[in-house]
């Protein structure tokens, strides 16, 4: 495939389909059944454990119709909980099950894509995990035929739907930490700092290794891929930014509004390797301003680097033994406002500094709690309700979370071009944001 991504091509594919040879019959029109609250959907189940054993709880008070794993083991082990289900190795052949309304995808980084826009063309409402594809060029594919589609759709980053989140949220919207124009997000993660394996070890019995690289360039198997392991590679993953970046950048985009960056470059980072991920990196966005709301700079830290402020802005904690120590903040999000600083991660958050709001009152509650990460998606699946990580929310985010990536390999800041998909100044950056299928694959 070409590996220039044109605006002609762009259009044709986000608007016309451009669909592959193997996505079967397409539908016009999104032709999943509309049932009401106390109907049960039924679902097909792409990526059984895991992340995918979780998500497949999370919707299991649904009918699960389909389960497909390209591991026999593993699908073995959920059809017992689940013997109704028909199962499946290849997805393609799981979506020509008539009664499907509707897709949970929980596959490794590089097939959510060709996973997510085959089963909206097919006409199911889909959940998929984070990131919501592996390039970014992907991401604006699979928004595009979500919006096509009029599907009802959820990326998996279920700590969206915590009450701690809602409640700083809140807290930046109503104004406690006046205007925002900093922010800085790290996270305790470490990816990368392999070199590809030369061995050549068999594929395990039951593993069907062929449908596990999908659209990927074949590559002997190794266990330094998978299980687990594939986050560490460029051809299946993104490393830190990718596994952590939506949950924690989510915080931020919800909170003031963000949407595209306007730039993006490397502040530090090790040499780039072209197999395997950073281990460790600092990234800058540049965000414009949104009405009132001044142009915002967030920092990205993983690999064990953080902002060098922390250390003095820490809040105290006293420990069981009635001893006052530095909290440990490992990963977080720190807001810097006009008048004052709110410092957040996934279970808590503290106004500092804290002797400026020690009589503060928060503001009441006005976002509502959610009834559960998957339910909001399979009650809205039912009712055409809205979902609050729908893939036009969420697709932004993950947009601009990979377009980190993107800067990092290419080498140079990116001045971005949200609407034409390309960086202005950096036309080799352009092999990153575009996704690159072998013979047989196309989204």
């Amino acid at each position: 495939m070409n590996t220039k991504l044109s605006r002609r091509q762009f259009i044709r594919w986000t608007t016309l389909g451009g669909a592959g040879f193997w996505l079967g019959n397409q539908r016009v029109a999104s032709a999943a059944r509309r049932l009401s609250a106390n109907e049960k959907l039924n679902i097909g189940i792409v990526g059984v454990a895991h992340r995918g054993g979780a998500n497949l709880a999370g919707v299991a008070h649904e009918n699960i119709v389909a389960l497909c794993d390209v591991d026999d083991t593993l699908l073995g082990a959920a059809a017992k909980k689940f013997p109704q289900a028909k199962t499946y190795n290849d997805f393609r052949r799981m979506l020509d099950q008539k009664e499907i309304d509707a897709v949970v995808c929980s596959t490794t980084d590089h097939t959510h894509a060709v996973v997510s826009v085959a089963a909206l063309r097919s006409g199911r409402h889909v959940y998929c995990e984070k990131p919501l594809t592996r390039t970014v060029s992907e991401c604006r594919i699979v928004r595009e035929a979500a919006r096509k589609m009029k599907a009802v759709t959820q990326m998996g980053t279920q700590i969206h739907a915590g009450t701690n989140y809602r409640r700083a949220v809140e807290l930046v919207q109503s104004g406690a930490i006046g205007s925002v124009a900093e922010v800085h997000v790290w996270v305790n993660v470490k990816y990368g700092g392999m070199e590809r394996p030369s061995d050549t070890p068999p594929v395990p019995a039951g593993l069907h290794y062929d449908l596990w690289l999908g659209p990927v360039e074949a590559r002997p198997f190794h266990p330094d891929y998978l299980p687990g392991k594939w986050r560490n590679w460029w051809a299946f993953g993104g490393g830190g930014l990718g596994d952590f970046g939506c949950h924690y950048m989510d915080l931020p985009h919800w909170a003031l509004g963000l949407r595209y960056c306007s730039s993006v470059e490397v502040v530090d980072g090790p040499p780039v390797h072209p197999e395997t991920v950073p281990p460790w990196l600092i990234l800058r966005y540049q965000y414009p301003a949104r009405g009132k709301q001044p142009p915002v700079k967030l920092t990205w830290y993983h690999g064990g680097k953080q902002p060098e402020m922390l250390s003095s802005i820490l809040p105290e904690e006293t420990d069981k033994k009635g001893n006052k120590k530095k909290a440990q903040w490992m990963s977080g999000v720190l807001f810097i406002g006009t008048k004052g600083m709110l410092l957040a991660d996934y279970g808590r958050h503290v106004l500092l500094p804290q002797k400026d709001f020690a009589s503060f009152e928060p503001p009441k509650p006005f976002i509502p709690d959610s009834i559960g990460h998957h339910k909001e998606w399979t009650e809205a699946c039912k009712t055409g309700g809205p979902t609050t990580c729908n893939f036009d929310y969420s697709g932004a985010l993950a947009e601009t979370v990979l377009l980190g990536n993107v800067a990092y390999r290419a080498g140079k800041k990116l001045e971005w071009d949200a609407t034409k998909l390309r960086a202005k100044n950096c036309p080799e950056a352009q092999q990153f944001i575009q996704h690159q299928y072998r013979k047989g694959w196309k989204i």
